[in-house]
């Protein structure tokens, strides 16, 4: 399980530092979005998302008392 949390710990990062120089592009307008500004948004929803899960992982370790 830990391998899970550290994965959806990375989604983040590597969705708005790694993949940023192939996402640095105007043209196609997404939702009348340039490229980049629409995957930044994603990113945070992405990113919200991860956080979530991660919360609720953590949230059931507590309620277990296994916090190691």
């Amino acid at each position: 399980m830990k391998w899970l949390r550290v994965l959806l710990t990375l989604i983040p990062f590597v969705w708005t530092i790694a993949f940023l120089p192939f996402a640095n592009r105007v043209k196609p307008l997404v939702m009348g979005l340039p490229f980049l500004a629409f995957w930044l948004v994603a990113g945070v929803f992405i990113a919200f998302l991860c956080l979530s899960v991660l919360y609720h992982l953590d949230k059931g370790r507590e309620e277990r008392g296994n916090l190691r």
